[in-house]
């Protein structure tokens, strides 16, 4: 698997997965440089989706 860029994409995909899962809020979208396995953890955990899943649905936002 490739490396997902969180980083430079978060701000376009902050609204679409608002959007998505009404539950998430702005701080279950905080990212901290770095903790890009954190940040994937906790989405799993607030989506229900898998890793592989979550990765492949953010990497089809664009």
């Amino acid at each position: 698997m490739d490396k997902l860029e969180i980083k430079g994409k978060l701000n376009e995909w902050k609204g679409k997965l608002k959007q998505a899962f009404a539950d998430l809020n702005d701080d279950d979208l905080k990212y901290e440089e770095g903790k890009d396995d954190e940040w994937l953890g906790k989405m799993q955990q607030k989506t229900g989706k898998t890793r592989e899943d979550l990765i492949a649905w953010l990497k089809s936002l664009g």
